[in-house]
């Protein structure tokens, strides 16, 4: 835990301007252990030197996107230019960009040790649950880039989450939240919602029912329901207006993108934690709006 920055601003502050010294010390203090700790050098036995959090969340995340292309027998070009395009989506820079392909290279091969990395990863990244399932999280997503989820590539990614301490039974809790929050943003409600808002009751379009069909692995059903709006919050249509409603507050606080970037997100994935948070509040917005809740 970084805490001297604090100690520092308190003391200064206070001996310099007395009580309202030592506040504005320990605000300041607070802000530069965020940066000592988004900064910090972490060991990686794998990437074979010490690198930052930032820098070892960005690289482990496209090595175990090698693998995960690979587990399904060849990597195909759909996949590359996956990996490509989450590289222009977070603007590497040429430098970070070489270490990401690097690291997909890697994670193509038939010795890549997933557990090993996944658990320095974890150790590296102060084994912060929020940021942990972030990571997840964007395994999940390019796993669906087909929109299907291969067993192979289940298989991967439940190795990876079991890593991450996760149980299989809140891998699947965790994964179903994942595909319906994938379904909820094809709707015509969040398209509403992402152009600024929506409309009254009956102006919007929702399916009461819905289901996903699995053929050779997971595919997406054929439109948004009102059920996927309660899966992405991980909670059933049963559950009361105060049980919805820590749910959603839990899941907004663990995916508020600028406290994951104080803990180990890289900046360029800012875009990606804004858009998950963006389906969570939708989501809650149309459950509260069917409800009718204020």
């Amino acid at each position: 835990m970084y805490f001297f920055g604090k100690i520092i601003g308190v003391f200064l502050g206070f001996k310099w301007g007395g009580f309202f010294g030592a506040i504005a010390g320990l605000i300041l203090g607070s802000i530069a252990d965020k940066k000592l700790y988004e900064l910090g050098s972490v060991n990686s036995s794998f990437f074979k030197k010490k690198t930052t959090r930032q820098a070892l969340f960005m690289q482990t995340t496209f090595a175990v996107l090698g693998h995960l292309s690979k587990s399904k027998g060849r990597v195909t070009e759909e996949d590359i230019q996956l990996a490509n395009q989450l590289m222009n989506q977070m603007q590497l820079d040429e430098s970070h960009r070489k270490l990401a392909q690097e690291a997909f290279r890697r994670g193509k091969e038939a010795d890549f040790p997933l557990r090993q990395v996944i658990r320095e990863f974890r150790i590296g990244c102060g084994q912060r649950a929020d940021l942990l399932r972030m990571f997840l999280h964007v395994q999940v997503q390019a796993a669906f880039a087909d929109s299907q989820l291969h067993e192979s590539e289940k298989e991967v990614l439940y190795v990876v989450a079991e890593e991450l301490g996760l149980s299989r039974m809140q891998f699947e809790q965790m994964l179903a939240m994942e595909i319906a929050a994938r379904q909820f943003t094809q709707g015509g409600f969040y398209r509403q919602y992402q152009q600024g808002g929506y409309q009254q009751q009956g102006d919007y379009q929702y399916q009461q029912q819905g289901g996903y069909q699995q053929q050779g692995g997971y595919q997406q059903s054929s439109g948004p329901t009102l059920s996927d709006a309660y899966k992405v919050l991980g909670v059933s249509e049963s559950d009361d207006r105060n049980a919805v409603k820590r749910a959603y507050r839990r899941l907004m606080n663990e995916h508020h993108p600028d406290k994951l970037v104080a803990k180990g997100l890289p900046p360029e994935m800012m875009e990606m934690a804004k858009e998950k948070a963006q389906q969570i509040q939708a989501a809650y917005d149309l459950i509260c709006k069917v409800k009718g809740w204020k």
